[in-house]
């Protein structure tokens, strides 16, 4: 169980982008040459030519572990414990906007905006008819974190620290996600790491491997992320294997639901019911869902339960933000103590 007395239930560290929605048909991803499904790193000028060449598109501010703190809000409300965000800025108009936006939905955000350097990241995400998403990220200022940026103060005070795998590629950011499990650790917190994507973990897998054995208490991971952690064929040889590197790993398999696992505790969770529009923020709100819950103290199975409701609410329409209350889904779901 999550330490409930801390002034913050989750503080995520990730990268702090904007995204660029627009649907497209496979034919234009093979033009473009685009990996369907995949998160693909692209510099400035490629950043530029493909908006170019994008349909009409919907602007929001999003990255991953930030798409987890705002599904989060939704979620607990003016009830808490709230939720606080590390991620580096330009102090561009992006990045007015990305600060913006975040402290809006009532999210702690005070990491100092770069006044030098790359301008503030942006995510250009093509949706096809069968709601996968291909997403095209510059990072930009987000490359620049590093250990000077994590608030020892904000991760002492946060009962989890959530770190988001997509930021795990500069090594700068490998130290930061250090720092803050360490400090975490060091004051009786818990640390919570998402893969994020399965490209990102075969970059880096035996970093991953590492970080999980080492300092990660909860594990998020969908089943092509856990076979390319473990490089293994079968989900069930994946699952042993989380098992037995981290306390809690909650692995989400889409349409076929997600298995928790704490020690000899193996809790199964059924998909919510919904029409996929878009798979954009899935991963990113069944965390926020669990997590939610998991500060709250409850039980693992409904917490897993509460993070099914929550992507079930995201991939049905664009976009990887929630579009109604969370917390009034969960009060119609769970009763009056969700």
């Amino acid at each position: 169980m999550a330490d409930r007395s801390s002034r913050y239930g989750v503080l995520g560290i990730g990268n702090a982008i904007v995204d660029v929605v627009a649907r497209c048909d496979d034919a234009f991803l093979a033009e473009q040459g685009i990996t369907k499904g995949a998160m693909t790193l692209i510099d400035a000028a490629r950043a530029e030519a493909l908006y170019d060449a994008m349909g009409p598109a919907v602007e929001v501010s999003g990255g991953s572990a930030a798409n987890t703190l705002a599904a989060y809000a939704s979620l607990v409300g003016r009830a808490g414990p709230p939720g606080a965000f590390i991620g580096k800025v330009r102090n561009d108009q992006l990045g007015a906007v990305f600060a913006h936006d975040i402290r809006a939905a009532g999210i702690a955000f005070r990491t100092p905006a770069a006044e030098c350097g790359p301008p503030t990241a942006r995510c250009l995400i093509l949706v096809t008819p069968d709601a996968q998403r291909s997403m095209n990220t510059y990072l930009g200022a987000c490359v620049n974190l590093d250990e000077d940026d994590i608030d020892e103060t904000l991760v002492a005070s946060s009962s989890v620290t959530y770190l988001e795998g997509y930021l795990f590629d500069p090594p700068a950011a490998q130290a930061a996600f250090r720092k803050a499990a360490q400090v975490a650790h060091a004051h009786g917190r818990e640390v919570a790491l998402t893969l994020s994507d399965p490209f990102c973990v075969a970059r880096h897998r035996e970093a991953f491997r590492a970080l999980v054995r080492e300092e990660v208490d909860i594990l998020f991971a969908n089943e092509a992320e856990i076979l390319s952690l473990y490089q293994v064929d079968r989900f069930e040889d994946a699952l042993a294997a989380a098992r037995a590197e981290t306390r809690i790993a909650c692995l989400t398999r889409s349409e076929r639901g997600s298995v928790v696992v704490c020690g000899d505790a193996v809790h199964v969770i059924e998909a919510e019911p919904a029409e996929v529009v878009d798979t954009t923020g899935a991963g990113d709100a069944y965390a926020a869902g669990f997590l939610a819950g998991h500060v709250r103290g409850w039980e693992l199975g409904r917490c897993g339960r509460l993070g099914a409701l929550a992507a079930a609410e995201v991939i049905s329409h664009v976009g990887a933000r929630p579009m109604r209350s969370l917390a009034a889904l969960a009060e119609e779901r769970f009763g009056a103590d969700a």
